[in-house]
């Protein structure tokens, strides 16, 4: 009968999660707002969005529509494809540590 030969492991090294697109384009939107010091209440006004809604956005808590999200880059006088090529710079930027954090690595065994 064959034994059974334990295959070793690799030791697990913490990892960052990889960052949230919301996350991210909650602090863009955040940062510019406060580059023009403007208060939630008047991008949100501008933007045709309640302070609450907008807040919520900032903080990641909302996954905000294509049309929220360019409702409210018009009221920090952006474009669409400068707030979302901004968050996309920050997220080519990540640590490249998602693959190993979901469980999506690549195994290879040896002879």
């Amino acid at each position: 009968m064959a034994d059974i030969v334990p295959f070793p492991r690799a030791p697990r090294r913490p990892a960052d999660p990889e960052p949230l697109w919301r996350h991210l384009l909650g602090d863009q939107l955040r940062r510019r707002r406060h580059d023009r010091e403007e208060t939630l209440t008047e991008t949100a006004e501008k933007a045709g969005v309640s302070p609450q809604y907008l807040s919520e956005v900032e903080r990641g808590l909302k996954e905000p529509s294509s049309e929220m999200i360019a409702a409210i880059a018009g009221a920090l006088d952006t474009s669409l494809i400068e707030l979302t090529s901004s968050v996309a710079d920050e997220l080519r930027s990540a640590p490249a540590s998602a693959a190993v954090s979901s469980g999506r690595g690549a195994f290879a065994l040896a002879a």
